[in-house]
C-alpha cells in the first residue's frame, strides 16, 4: 500500500554548498509498502513544475526517505541547470536480492503501487541497482507509458533508451574533457582513472578513448584494474556485465588487479571519474586523491566535508548536476515533447548535441564564474541552477508552454566535440 502522503525532514541530510537553497522539507515524500511482497520502499517528489516531476528508482538495501529527499533535491537542480522546466523526484526500495522471480515481483508489486503517482505527472526512471529492463517492468505493472501523449518518438521508450544509454556518459565525458582544457593538461597523454563500471562508465570511457585520453584505472566492486600505458578499453567492455561487474579471467594477463579498498583513489591519473555510489570521496580519504580534477558522473559521489578539503588543496571537482546531466535532460525533453519529429538514428544525434550544447555551455560559465569569484564549483554551480529555476518557474507562471519556458534558458555552447 502507498501510506499517507507525509513531508519528511531531510534536515541533516547532504546541504547545498552555496548557502542559497535550505533543505527542508519537500512537498511529497510516499511510503509504498507492501509486508506481504516484502516491499519497502519511497517515492520522494522535492519540486513540482508546470504539474510534472522526474527522477530515478534506486534499488540498495540501505537506501532511506532521507537519502532520497536529498537526491530528489539535486534532481530539481540538475534540470534547471538543464533548462528544463520539470520538477525534480527520486524513488527508492530497500532490497538485497540478486535478480530472478523474486526481485522481479517486487518491482511489479512497486509499480503497482506507484501507478497513482506515475499517472498523476511523477516519472520514474532508473537508477543506482535499478537497469532499463527493471525500469520497463515497474512502467508494465503500472500500465504507464512515458510517450503516450506525445507521440514523438520513432519507437518505443526501451528502444529508444537502448540506442541513447550513453547520452550520460556522453556528458560526463564532454565535462572531462572540458576541465582538462581548462586546467591546460597537456594534449598528448591525458590520464584518467574511472571509479565504477556502469552505463555512465563505460560510456565515458568509449568517449575518452575516442578523444585520445588514456584511461589507466577502472574500478569495479571487485577492486581496481590498471596499467600505466592505458587499459584495453574494448576489452574490459567486452569484459563486463550488465551490472558493471568486469569479469577478470576474460582480460589479458598483463593487467594488474587490486582488490584493495579504495586503491582507484591513489592511481597517478590527471584526471578521476566518480561514476559509482554517493560518499565515495569522503573525509577520511579525500586526502589520498591524486587526479588534479575530478569529475562528478554519480550522484553525489564527494561528501561535503571531502568538497571542503579538495578545493582546500586545489582540486577542481566537476559537479554532477553539470557533468552527470545527459539522461536527465533527454528525459526531459522527451516527456515535455520538446524533441524534433526524426528517424531514430538523427533523434539520437540531436539528443547527443542537446546535452553536449548544455554541458559545454555550462562547464563554460561555472568554470570562469568559479575562478573569478574563488568559491568551491558546487556552490557556483547551485547559483546558475537557481537563477535558471526562477527565469523558469516565472515563465510558467506567465502561462508559457513548457518550449517556450525552455527557450528562456539561453544555451551557447557548441555541440558533440
Amino acid at each position: 500500500m502507498i501510506e499517507h502522503t507525509r513531508p519528511i525532514d531531510a534536515t541533516g541530510a547532504r546541504p547545498d554548498t552555496s548557502g542559497m537553497v535550505p533543505f527542508g522539507r519537500p512537498p511529497l515524500s510516499a511510503a509504498v509498502n507492501d509486508e506481504n511482497a516484502g516491499l519497502n520502499g519511497w517515492v520522494v517528489v522535492d519540486s513540482l513544475l508546470g504539474g510534472r516531476a522526474m527522477g530515478g528508482t534506486r534499488m540498495t538495501p540501505g537506501v532511506d526517505a532521507r537519502e532520497l529527499a536529498t537526491l530528489a533535491r539535486t534532481m530539481t537542480y540538475k534540470l534547471a541547470l538543464a533548462g528544463m522546466p520539470i520538477g525534480g523526484a527520486k524513488a527508492g526500495l530497500v532490497s538485497t536480492l540478486q535478480r530472478g522471480e523474486q526481485r522481479d515481483q517486487k518491482l511489479i508489486r512497486f509499480g503497482e503501487l506507484a501507478s497513482p503517482l506515475m499517472h498523476g505527472g511523477v516519472y520514474l526512471g532508473s537508477d543506482q541497482g535499478i537497469s532499463y529492463r527493471d525500469r520497463d517492468l515497474i512502467h508494465q505493472a503500472a500500465n504507464f507509458h512515458p510517450m503516450q501523449t506525445r507521440g514523438a518518438l520513432p519507437c518505443s521508450w526501451g528502444d529508444f533508451w537502448s540506442a541513447c544509454k550513453d547520452v550520460t556518459g556522453h556528458g560526463v565525458c564532454l565535462a572531462t574533457c572540458m576541465i582538462a582544457d581548462h586546467l591546460r593538461l597537456p594534449q598528448e597523454g591525458r590520464t584518467v582513472a574511472i571509479q565504477g563500471f556502469g552505463v555512465v562508465g563505460r560510456g565515458a570511457a568509449r568517449g575518452l578513448v575516442e578523444r585520445g585520453y588514456k584511461i589507466v584505472a577502472v574500478a569495479d566492486r571487485l577492486g581496481t584494474i590498471q596499467c600505466s600505458d592505458g587499459l584495453p578499453v574494448d576489452a574490459l567492455l567486452a569484459a563486463t556485465d550488465e551490472a558493471g561487474t568486469i569479469h577478470r579471467g576474460l582480460l589479458p594477463r598483463h593487467l594488474r588487479c587490486d582488490d584493495g579498498p579504495d586503491r582507484w583513489l591513489s592511481v597517478p591519473a590527471d584526471l578521476l571519474v566518480l561514476a559509482a555510489s554517493g560518499d565515495a570521496v569522503h573525509a577520511r580519504n579525500a586526502g589520498r586523491v591524486e587526479a588534479r580534477a575530478i569529475v562528478e558522473g554519480a550522484n553525489n559521489p564527494c561528501s561535503v566535508e571531502a568538497l571542503h578539503e579538495l578545493h582546500r588543496r586545489g582540486i577542481a571537482v566537476v559537479p554532477d548536476i553539470v557533468a552527470n546531466s545527459g539522461g536527465a535532460t533527454v528525459t526531459a525533453l522527451c516527456l515535455l515533447g520538446l524533441t524534433p519529429p526524426l528517424a531514430l538514428d538523427s533523434l539520437i544525434e540531436w539528443c547527443f548535441a542537446a546535452v553536449a550544447r548544455r554541458v559545454r555551455h555550462n562547464c563554460a560559465v561555472l568554470f570562469r564564474r568559479a575562478a573569478a569569484q574563488g568559491k568551491q564549483m558546487h556552490a557556483v554551480s547551485y547559483e546558475l541552477a537557481s537563477e535558471n529555476l526562477e527565469t523558469l518557474r516565472a515563465a510558467l507562471r506567465m502561462g508559457k508552454t513548457p518550449a517556450d519556458a525552455a527557450a528562456s534558458v539561453k544555451f551557447t555552447g557548441r555541440g558533440q566535440q
